[in-house]
């Protein structure tokens, strides 16, 4: 078990998984450095200001790292890494994705790579699509406030993984031993198409809620008359035509192993979430 008395960096602190991953540590003891944009003095991080790299780093025993997802995402985190290594940082936790190019079996992700290659010991999370998107993202929540799901996702299906999942998984590779050099996929214990999501969130919630599967370009359409951005949109599609294409319907052991128990159920999920209104609008 990692000393107590070294503080535990968390970039991006305020974020989806960022947050949890602090609760956890704190409720475990942890001293903890929640760095953002938004932070003050040494907790004051900016991916496009590498005076902000230092300090969030001086005395930090392990970090969680979300890149910039920038064009140079994997530039500036091999720097950043290079940087935590030398500095003492003796373990990196990588929040990745699942999308790879495998070439004579290894993965080629570049941020991976960036962090493999720190010189810290390193663990890398590969989830699937978070659960929490459907109550934590706007736009997904207004859908389902409305009743009306309109997606470019057809019957194709997911792995959807709780993001408290996830922060579990962090917070072990963060504290504990045994998780260096793995590179977790995680999923959750079902295949689910955006039918099935929005069937589950209809029976909880006692609403009726339609599932509409749209072509890219419909959607891409609907989308702009709500007001996202067309790179968000683009972004979107792309992603959901990744589940159309059933690119990621297979389930994972990643939570089974770094936790030695299954993961959380979407019915799990839902039944936390519906009980907050928070799609009843």
């Amino acid at each position: 078990m990692m000393m107590k008395k070294q503080p535990i960096l968390v970039l991006g602190g305020t974020g989806k998984t960022g947050r949890r991953v602090v609760s956890r540590l704190q409720q475990g003891g942890h001293e903890v450095r929640a760095a953002s944009r938004r932070g003050k003095g040494p907790a004051h991080f900016d991916w496009n200001d590498e005076n902000t790299w230092e300090p969030v780093l001086e005395g930090v025993g392990a970090a969680y790292l979300i890149d910039s997802m920038a064009d140079d995402a994997a530039t500036s985190l091999s720097a950043f890494g290079k940087l935590a290594a030398s500095g003492g940082v003796e373990r990196l936790v990588l929040l990745s994705h699942r999308d790879w190019v495998v070439s004579d079996g290894e993965e080629k992700l570049p941020c991976e790579r960036a962090v493999r290659e720190s010189g810290a010991e390193w663990t890398i999370l590969k989830p699937a699509w978070f659960t929490q998107n459907f109550s934590e993202e706007a736009f997904f929540r207004g859908q389902l406030v409305d009743g009306d799901v309109v997606l470019p996702t057809g019957d194709g299906l997911e792995p959807f993984v709780d993001v408290d999942d996830i922060a579990d998984v962090a917070v072990a590779a963060l504290t504990e031993d045994g998780h260096a050099g793995q590179a977790y996929e995680l999923s959750g214990p079902r295949l689910l198409s955006l039918g099935d999501v929005s069937a589950e969130i209809a029976r909880a919630t006692g609403r009726d809620i339609a599932y509409r599967p749209a072509s890219p370009d419909d959607f891409a359409a609907y989308a702009a008359e709500r007001g996202l951005p067309a790179d968000f949109v683009a972004l979107l599609n792309l992603l959901f035509g990744w589940i159309r294409e059933n690119r990621f319907a297979e389930l994972a052991d990643g939570v089974q192993r770094a936790l030695g128990r299954e993961p959380r159920d979407f019915a799990d999920y839902v039944g936390r979430t519906a009980v907050t209104g928070v799609w009843h609008g």
